[in-house]
């Protein structure tokens, strides 16, 4: 499956689970993040924003809250269940810049 598709198949899981989840609806609400996707041949960015994403975007932002680093293999063995997301982060197959604040918040996409 292409990356841009895996990436908008997590992006709907996330809706999902923020519809069923009214405690995780209410911690996201008034919140507003962007996020870069950098997986060096490719690139995308979102924005959160009041517990919805918008569409996912072709591209680098200028200035983002958050930016994931990784590369087209490492997602599609993180969405296949080849790897966890865990070990990936561990083996630095996946790198993530922002405060931890906003870190924290990110792991609830998944």
């Amino acid at each position: 499956m292409p990356v841009k598709e895996i990436l908008q198949s997590t992006i709907d899981r996330f809706h999902k689970k923020v519809e069923c989840d009214p405690r995780l609806r209410e911690e996201l609400n008034g919140i507003k993040k962007t996020v870069n996707i950098d997986l060096g041949c490719e690139s995308y960015h979102f924005t959160l924003e009041n517990a919805h994403i918008d569409s996912l975007c072709e591209g680098l932002l200028d200035c983002s809250d958050l930016v994931i680093m990784s590369d087209p293999q490492t997602v599609e063995d993180m969405y296949s269940g080849k790897m966890k997301v865990m070990k990936a982060y561990a083996l630095r197959k996946i790198r993530i810049k922002g405060s931890l604040d906003d870190v924290m918040r990110l792991r609830k996409l998944f």
